[in-house]
């Protein structure tokens, strides 16, 4: 397993971490990805650690909190051994303070979160998404208490715009607060957003992208093709209109692409799909996802191995698409783009 630093970071995470939202399988919509127990997830982990995949990713949303408990179980007797990651800031009740980046529901909400982990720190904490109720100079001044404090160790965001990350990266600053070190995003082949204004600023800012459904929501398993409907069992029947949509001739755009070159690399959808993105400049660790020992077997195949440079140019043509203003000059037009190179890998 590669290891890599995580922004600018001192901490050391690897290319693949795993998330745990398919453990404990309660609640309505967080709840409905599995319903993998402590006895399973502890057999999951033991791959995991063994492939050098040490960091599990959780939040409190995830299962009513039943995520996190399930993931202390698992990690008992190797806390050492493993990086711990888990978000707060969804709701998690219908109070007035159930939701939010608030100094009252941050403090909450990491004390609950160590209480259900079992454990005394979390290895990086981020806020779930942007709370524009909340000054950013509270949030700033709670997360440095609960890293002197050191129940957190770093911290990071996710989902956050542009200008959102950078207005609090401005105030750390100039506050001398911890900056966050990480943004989980979503980024795959059939959704490059990222790229736009995220993967700039996260490249001048130090900032480390965690990439969270890197299946484009489950639709790069192999399992979607032209002219075939959605498999019956499928997760997308059910959550389809809670990811990020995707325009159907992308997909199959991408899909194709995907077919020749695993049937070239002898590798599966997802592997292939993977691998592109542990090649994207910024991007610190891939999330993979996995109901069961099979799933995971297969997504760590997407290490140890390289794309060519024309399998990845032939993956970029098939999923690239016009971005909006005021990024599509950059790609379009020479005058700008002398202005701005394409970031490095």
């Amino acid at each position: 397993m590669e290891y890599r630093q995580l922004g600018a970071s001192g901490l050391k995470v690897p290319a693949l971490s795993l998330g745990t939202g398919t453990f404990g399988g309660r609640g309505p919509l967080f709840g409905a990805w599995g319903t993998t127990d402590a006895q399973d997830a502890r057999r999951l982990l033991d791959i995991a650690i063994d492939a050098g995949v040490t960091l599990f990713d959780t939040a409190d949303v995830y299962s009513d909190g039943a995520s996190e408990e399930v993931l202390g179980q698992a990690i008992k007797g190797r806390r050492g051994q493993v990086l711990i990651s888990t978000k707060a800031g969804l709701p998690v009740g219908d109070g007035p303070n159930d939701a939010g980046t608030s100094r009252a529901r941050l403090v909450t909400a990491v004390d609950a979160a160590l209480r259900r982990l079992d454990t005394d720190h979390l290895d990086l904490f981020q806020l779930h998404a942007f709370d524009a109720a909340t000054p950013v100079e509270e949030v700033l001044a709670t997360l440095d208490e609960l890293v002197r404090a050191g129940k957190v160790r770093y911290t990071g965001v996710s989902n956050f715009s542009g200008w959102q990350l950078m207005k609090s990266l401005a105030a750390a600053d100039r506050d001398a607060r911890p900056r966050y070190v990480a943004h989980q995003v979503y980024y795959s082949l059939v959704g490059r957003d990222y790229e736009w204004e995220l993967m700039p600023l996260g490249a001048d800012q130090g900032v480390g992208a965690l990439v969270w459904s890197p299946l484009g929501w489950g639709r790069l398993t192999g399992k979607i093709r032209r002219g075939t409907p959605i498999p019956a069992g499928s997760r997308l029947h059910d959550t389809a209109d809670y990811g990020p949509p995707v325009e159907e001739e992308l997909l199959y755009d991408v899909v194709d692409a995907l077919d020749e070159i695993a049937g070239e690399t002898g590798r599966t959808v997802p592997q292939v799909a993977i691998n592109w993105l542990l090649r994207r400049p910024t991007v610190s660790s891939v999330i993979i996802g996995a109901r069961n020992e099979e799933q995971l077997r297969q997504n760590l195949g997407a290490v140890g191995w390289e794309l060519t440079p024309e399998q990845v140019a032939r993956l970029d043509a098939a999923s690239t698409r016009t971005a909006p203003y005021p990024y599509f000059p950059y790609r379009r037009q020479e005058a700008f783009a002398r202005l701005n190179p394409p970031l490095a890998g």
